[in-house]
């Protein structure tokens, strides 16, 4: 009786296998931009949906789905950097006293030596020159504090690369294109910077820009928008910028911007300063997880540059209370500047504290200098600057020294000045010996203490042309662009699913049909 049970149970079993396969479980889908989905949204206080089948309701979707793969594939390298090398350059007054790197452009490449600015966002190199630099002056500078006796500055000719092209009026980077007599012309730029009367002026052109990686060792050519600059103004006729300008700001025509879009690397850049007036810049790069982060400060609602909030300042030992005010975080400007009623403040104490005589030096930009020599060097009281969430920021080099005649120390100032703007700027002096993340990606800045050679695992590469002409990676357009693993991504299409081939054996049905005889057989042999 107890086989004739068992055999019950196995058949009962196998008839249940075999019946799952006429089974369906189902649930409603609702596409996320249908009309119930608009009501159900509407009624949480959620935003507009676009109309079904409109250009906008095609471009939502497209760039949802390049989102997504590139969440999903991550981005092509961990960091990259110029393929001259990763390296960066203060050189000094001959040079405005700003960081520079070598970068290379166009097929035949040339090499520029940029200026980095956070505070803007065009590249920009000089080019068909109508009012530009003088470039010959530069050369002993070069030799004496780069020693690089065959690197000359640069001049740039969209004719005289395979790779270049213009920029249309019609181009949506384009931002004077209403001033286009044509969509078809040549899209112009004009550009002025917070420097008095200081700007650069000419055409966009898109052409390679050549960027390496440690982890393959080839060149890797990429599509950028440069800016031709064929008459600059003010401090770029006077040492500051003389071979252009590399912005890397939060705009859409920036490198950075580039170089995430295209999925070559993650949206985030980092600057690294050290006291020897060198440093280094790698793009992609989120920085460790052991820094110290504050989020930017949007501006009208949008991300246009790098804004911080800082709640207030120490001095020593000393903090001075809450002040909260907004600072630009820019590596354009060498020094930094502060609030007029912040800067009071802040160099009030530190006056107090330090035990030195004045000194009054006619020439320097700063109006807190003290007495100091060789065998004496007062004390100098650190100075922490305190973001939200009592994130603290301690300034390595607030102050710079002076040097007499004979080159022995003669003092030093406390290199902050004031400015009647209410936002301050966090300069380049504040940020040395730090390695400065600016994670886009994540809309905040990051820091952490680095003498920049734990970074240096960088080499120049041999540059080669790239194939037919044309970069690896060229722009990204709305209609396809290319992700991580180098596939084409096109907009979302609707379509029919195709129709099932009745005569077709479906794997489910064969699997479930083995498992009905393999009980069986089992059965049979239990009872015999």
């Amino acid at each position: 009786m107890a086989a004739f049970s068992f055999l019950a149970a196995l058949l009962a079993a196998s008839f249940l296998v075999w019946s799952s396969h006429s089974l369906t479980l189902s649930s409603r889908l609702v596409h996320r931009f249908s009309d119930e989905a608009g009501v159900a949204a509407a009624s949480r206080g959620g935003g507009q949906w676009p109309d079904r089948r409109s250009a906008e309701y095609y471009q939502v979707l497209a760039r949802s789905d390049i989102q997504r793969q590139k969440r999903l594939l991550g981005s092509r390298y961990q960091t990259l950097f110029p393929s001259e090398g990763s390296e960066t350059f203060n050189l000094g007054n001959d040079f405005g006293w700003l960081h520079y790197t070598w970068i290379d452009i166009g097929t035949p490449n040339v090499s520029f030596l940029v200026a980095l600015d956070a505070g803007s966002d065009l590249l920009w190199v000089p080019c068909d020159c109508i009012q530009c630099a003088p470039l010959s002056g530069y050369h002993s500078s070069l030799d004496k504090d780069l020693g690089m006796q065959d690197k000359d500055l640069g001049m740039y000719s969209p004719a005289e690369s395979r790779t270049s092209r213009h920029v249309s009026c019609s181009h949506e980077l384009c931002a004077l294109g209403s001033s286009c007599n044509s969509p078809k012309q040549p899209c112009p730029y004009n550009i002025n910077y917070s420097s008095e009367n200081t700007s650069s002026s000419g055409l966009l052109i898109e052409d390679t820009l050549y960027m390496a990686s440690n982890e393959d060792r080839r060149p890797i050519q990429t599509s950028v928008i440069i800016g031709c600059g064929k008459r600059q103004s003010g401090g770029y006729l006077d040492g500051i910028a003389p071979d252009g300008l590399l912005g890397l700001g939060f705009g859409e025509i920036s490198v950075p911007s580039f170089l995430a879009r295209s999925g070559l690397v993650r949206n985030s850049f980092s600057l690294c300063f050290q006291e020897e007036d060198s440093g280094r810049i790698y793009f992609g790069d989120q920085g460790v997880a052991t820094q110290q982060s504050t989020p930017f400060i949007p501006s009208n609602g949008k991300y246009i540059t790098y804004i911080v909030e800082a709640e207030s300042f120490c001095i020593g030992s000393r903090c001075l209370g809450k002040n909260i005010f907004h600072s630009l975080v820019d590596s354009g400007t060498s020094f930094t500047f502060l609030p007029d009623n912040i800067y009071k403040k802040v160099t009030t104490e530190f006056d107090r504290q330090v035990n030195a005589p004045r000194l009054a030096y006619n020439v320097s930009p700063w109006e807190y200098c003290y007495k100091a020599s060789p065998l004496e060097m007062p004390v100098v009281p650190t100075v922490t600057l305190i973001f939200a969430v009592n994130k603290s920021f301690v300034a390595n080099s607030p102050v710079y020294h002076i040097y007499g005649e004979e080159g022995n120390l003669a003092g030093f100032c406390l290199a902050l000045q004031s400015t009647a703007d209410s936002m301050g700027i966090i300069g380049q002096n504040l940020m040395t010996g730090y390695r400065m993340v600016f994670d886009r990606e994540n809309l905040k800045l990051g820091w952490s203490q680095s003498n920049c050679q734990d970074l240096d695992n960088s080499r120049p590469v041999h540059l080669t042309p790239p194939p037919q002409n044309r970069p690896e990676n060229p722009l990204p357009t709305d209609q396809q662009q290319s992700t991580p693993r180098g596939r084409a991504v096109a907009p979302a299409v609707a379509g029919r699913t195709p129709p099932t081939n009745p005569s077709a054996a479906s794997p489910l049905v064969v699997a479930q049909y083995c498992l009905l005889l393999l009980v069986t057989q089992v059965a049979v042999m239990f009872i015999g």
